[in-house]
């Protein structure tokens, strides 16, 4: 098996610039737009403190940008991960810019994190932590205003804590002021697997236009956080063979097939696959299994985990963008060179926050839809967008990222233009 190569990790956000560059150039914004586009429309740092358990008190470092709000309300994931940084938030800010404009959802873009490692602390310090940080941004965030939802570390419980917090502020339950949130508390059916269902719906499509059997591909998923574990099941419920998948505790590779609901169940108790074991079981590292034998990869992990120094060694037929950036610039040309189709982010990730749409709506109408049609409307969202960009791709001749990008950012910059410059 090759040896994996480690390369400096590139900017996030100078990588979504570039990418934002090139559906500018396709559709020649003027240098106006670009200004407008290019940057985030608004930015918060926040430094606070937390008294621990032990009595001390420490100071924690958090952001929220807002990329652009001019098709709605901010709308983007809160991560808690010892790498957040400014440049991170930005760029998951303005991916979240173009993912609701090509899902044509009535949102901006905008993406929140804290520097920390969320299994260090207590359960107590969490919840501490989490309340701090939601009155330091409750300025920003409202459900007209800016909409938080889960991403890497965080989960339900902790958005139930924002909700709470934001609700006490204001003297009354607040639903709609965050997404993704435990169904006790008027979160939506259908939103833990939402992201997962549309990396799976997206793969499937992906294959059908490719002459791909599903019945007969093999499937190898990077990362086992919510949006990993779900596309592995829904991709496994849909036909295919999970030959691999990883998590922090490194990567579980079985050529015969994974038993991916055991593996479920042993992660949700254990809080990762390290010690996991059965039948047929190899170890290899998270950059062995991006380069395993596979029809299907899933990089479901963090940012910039396919690069120069390794997409010549990929092997899988396509790859279905379960994280945000996974794949860099100078990877995308060496893959698409080769032939290898590529799922966006933008696009294959868009089922959480398209579903987060659903939850925000239920629960400013105070009217819930059951399982099955939250299901049957994300299937026809992610459906229609893939069939809309995968035309345009085919038309013109460029990659699937960049055909989402032209979408996407004409969109967002048609609103601009409609709505004009204040004052």
């Amino acid at each position: 098996m090759a040896t994996f190569v480690e390369e400096k990790a590139e900017n996030p956000f100078e990588i979504a610039q570039q990418q934002f560059d090139i559906a500018a150039d396709i559709l020649n914004l003027d240098h106006g737009m670009r200004q407008i586009l290019r940057v985030p429309q608004r930015e918060l740092t926040v430094r606070f403190p937390v008294t621990m358990d032990d009595g001390s008190v420490r100071v924690f470092t958090g952001y929220r940008v807002h990329h652009n709000i001019t098709r709605g309300p901010a709308k983007g994931g809160i991560r808690y991960h010892p790498a957040v940084d400014i440049d991170e938030v930005r760029a998951l800010a303005m991916w979240m810019s173009w993912k609701c404009a090509l899902v044509n959802i009535p949102y901006g873009g905008a993406k929140g994190g804290i520097v920390v490692d969320p299994k260090q602390l207590s359960t107590h310090e969490l919840e501490h932590m989490t309340r701090r940080f939601a009155s330091e941004i409750s300025l920003l965030i409202g459900p007209e205003k800016d909409i938080p939802a889960p991403d890497v570390g965080t989960n339900a419980q902790i958005m139930a804590w924002i909700m709470d917090t934001i609700s006490m502020h204001r003297g009354y339950t607040v639903p709609a002021v965050v997404t993704g949130k435990p169904i006790d508390v008027f979160g939506s059916l259908g939103r833990t697997d939402a992201t997962g269902r549309g990396v799976s719906i997206t793969a499937r499509e992906a294959a059908k236009h490719l002459g791909i059997s599903f019945a007969d591909a093999r499937a190898v998923v990077q990362g086992f956080g919510n949006v990993g574990s779900a596309s592995a099941a829904l991709i496994q419920k849909m036909g295919a063979k999970i030959v691999a998948v990883s998590d922090v505790s490194g990567g579980y590779y079985n050529p015969q097939g994974l038993d991916v609901p055991t593996m479920m169940r042993y992660a949700a108790q254990n809080r990762s696959l390290e010690g996991y074991k059965e039948p047929g079981l190899e170890h290899v590292t998270n950059g062995e299994l991006l380069e395993l034998e596979c029809e299907i990869l899933v990089p479901a992990a963090l940012e910039n985990q396919i690069t120069g120094a390794n997409a010549d060694r990929i092997k899988a037929r396509i790859i279905v963008e379960g994280a945000n950036g996974p794949t860099t610039p100078s990877a995308d040309e060496i893959l698409y060179d080769r032939g290898v189709f590529i799922v966006p982010d933008i696009l294959a990730n868009a089922g959480g926050v398209t579903v987060s749409y659903f939850e925000w709506v239920q629960g400013l109408q105070e009217f819930f839809w059951s399982e099955e049609e939250i299901n049957e409307r994300l299937e026809r969202i992610m459906i229609r967008s893939f069939s809309s960009v995968l035309e345009i791709a085919l038309r013109d001749r460029v990659p699937l990222r960049t055909a989402a990008y032209v979408v996407a950012v004409k969109r967002v910059a048609d609103a601009t233009l409609i709505r004009g410059i204040y004052p």
